[in-house]
């Protein structure tokens, strides 16, 4: 009994040994490393925790982002240097470069270090590969996407200008006449005619008694009657003629050569069709000459007198087709052409006059009522155009971004033209399809202007080894 006990103890023995030198020779596994971890971990203090994603945001302590995941821990010994910290990018497995970090305000401070700003705000990193020393700017995908741009291909496009101009109605000049004595006269009786009162050529306006015209009719009519002169013509002309010269109206010297008498009173009628703008005649009144007893005006053509602004007159020019819109009459159109253009720009609205004659045959368009012109400018022929909303203009300089494809876009001054229809003329600069950026123009060109002004700045800095002795400041 006590020689078995022996034996078994000696081969249990036996097997553990072997057992312990076996297991000391394999390596640990992964669960044995796991534990392992924590505890070497444990002997190296993190001198700050980085997002997990790679975005520039760091705490001083253990956190989570967004979706949950912890923070990864940077060790001593492990933290990055100026110029060359390395970020995997979520698409490509190649590493970037991370060359400075800028003030996320825009502001012209750079830091070779992540850094937050007095307001707490992280410094925003700028990669290597993200400037170009084309003078162009590249944008992520997602800042793309985010920030709404649009491109358009440069095509050919026809400009054509609508211009508007206020104005009013006013009577032809050509068309106005005024009944006048050239004698002294007395107003015997006044026909039944009024101011506004439309009247036609030929139609009787009142009748006179002038002893003026009375001694030439007789004198017409006895040089008419004589035996000696009345066959021969050229002893009455003088005479017929003193009688237009006191303009008395054809037909009664035609009704006094047939019935070779003369009247006593001269029936005085209307020198043209039109409406009465004025009548100071009145039965039983002496008229000196030169007044005024009748003002006649034809409205069948009326002016509209405009005032184009001073910025659109070289667009227009005379014999131009223009359309009228009256406010008295919404929905109609009066169409006419430009007659004059004024040789003077009114000084305090730094408008022109411009004169358009309108047809008015159903005599709606009256003196002094309020219109609205249109006159188109520009040409049929298309030419090389951009949408307006792509053009920045600082005023002294004109600029449009071309997307240059793979979110590259370059700035690139042009020289512009005529604009309208949505469109601005490109005179150089550009050429037929190329892309355009036609939204959120501005954001990149601000982009842009940072980058210059932070690379220009980061290139002023001195490269020298006392740098990084404030790396303690930015931290």
């Amino acid at each position: 009994m006590t020689t078995l006990r022996l034996l078994t103890t000696f081969v249990l023995g036996i097997g553990l040994g072997a057992a312990g030198y076996w297991t000391a020779q394999q390596p640990l596994s992964p669960i044995h490393s796991h534990v392992a971890m924590p505890v070497a971990a444990a002997e190296r203090p993190a001198l700050y925790y980085r997002d997990p994603s790679g975005a520039p945001f760091w705490a001083a302590g253990p956190r989570k982002d967004g979706q949950g995941r912890d923070y990864l821990p940077v060790y001593d010994g492990e933290e990055p240097r100026p110029g060359e910290v390395a970020v995997k990018p979520k698409a490509a497995g190649a590493t970037r470069k991370i060359l400075y970090y800028r003030n996320p305000m825009g502001l012209p401070d750079t830091s070779p270090v992540p850094k937050k700003d007095p307001m707490g705000m992280s410094y925003v990193p700028v990669y290597e590969g993200d400037e170009a020393d084309d003078g162009s700017v590249k944008l992520s995908p997602g800042k793309i996407q985010r920030t709404g741009v649009k491109s358009e291909l440069v095509e050919r496009h026809v400009i054509r200008t609508l211009v508007r101009a206020p104005g009013t109605i006013q009577l032809d000049e050509r068309r106005v006449s005024v009944v006048a004595m050239r004698a002294e006269s007395f107003v015997q009786k006044v026909a039944d005619v009024t101011t506004g009162s439309r009247v036609s050529a030929g139609q009787p306006l009142m009748e006179i008694y002038s002893p003026a015209v009375s001694s030439a009719a007789a004198e017409y009519l006895s040089t008419m009657n004589s035996s000696v002169t009345g066959d021969i013509r050229a002893y009455a002309r003088g005479d017929r003629q003193r009688l237009v010269n006191l303009d008395v109206p054809e037909a009664v010297i035609a009704a006094m050569e047939k019935s070779r008498t003369a009247p006593m009173v001269i029936r005085w009628s209307a020198p043209r069709d039109g409406i009465v703008l004025e009548r100071n005649a009145v039965e039983g009144m002496r008229a000196n000459p030169g007044d005024v007893l009748f003002r006649i005006a034809d409205i069948s053509v009326v002016w509209a007198l405009v005032d184009v602004a001073e910025r659109d007159l070289g667009g227009i020019s005379v014999g131009q087709p223009v359309t009228v819109r009256a406010r008295s009459f919404p929905g109609r159109t009066f169409s006419g052409k430009i007659s004059v253009i004024y040789p003077q720009v009114n000084r305090e609205t730094r408008t022109a006059r411009v004169r358009i004659e309108l047809a008015n045959n159903d005599l709606a368009l009256l003196p002094d009522m309020y219109v609205d012109a249109e006159i188109e400018t520009g040409s049929q022929k298309p030419v090389m155009a951009v949408a307006d909303s792509s053009v920045l203009d600082s005023g002294s300089r004109q600029a449009v971004l071309v997307d240059k494809g793979n979110g590259r876009f370059e700035p690139r001054a042009v020289k512009l033209g005529r604009r309208g229809n949505g469109y601005i003329e490109v005179k150089e600069g550009l050429a037929g399809g190329e892309a355009v950026v036609t939204s959120a123009n501005f954001l990149i060109d601000a982009e842009s202007n940072l980058k210059a002004a932070l690379k220009s700045f980061a290139e002023a800095e001195p490269q020298d080894s006392s740098r990084p002795k404030d790396m303690g400041e930015h931290k």
